[in-house]
């Protein structure tokens, strides 16, 4: 087993995103450590947001994350949201060359941001 680092806990919340703190204590909340996931709470709490605005946000995206044949929720390839959404797509060497297919996972933002034409899933 491995000891959770509270100092960095505490930095990396101070820095997440409010959307992907609530996904974390709400659909993630399984996959954290009882600390990490006290951590989290705490920040939310003093960024203001209520108990009952993390239940709503729980509500609205607890079936529509996408889960691997486990059970455990896959994140966004590009931020630590859930995952929402799945394509196959090319990785690219600098960002130009095709090398390999592969799959990337979006959250809802990071699907709107590279798919703003096409519908939400």
């Amino acid at each position: 087993m491995f000891e959770l680092n509270t100092k960095r806990l505490l930095a990396n919340a101070a820095r997440a995103d409010t959307l992907e703190l609530m996904d974390r204590v709400t659909v993630l909340r399984e996959h954290l450590e009882a600390e990490a996931l006290e951590i989290a709470e705490a920040e939310l709490a003093r960024r203001g947001i209520t108990p009952e605005e993390i239940a709503a946000h729980g509500r609205k995206w607890k079936h529509r994350v996408l889960r691997d044949e486990n059970g455990m929720v896959w994140c966004c390839s590009w931020c630590g949201r859930a995952a929402v959404a799945e394509e196959i797509g090319w990785h690219r060497w600098l960002g130009l060359i095709p090398i390999w297919r592969r799959r990337y996972r979006y959250c809802e933002t990071h699907w709107r941001q590279y798919h703003p034409e096409a519908p939400w899933a």
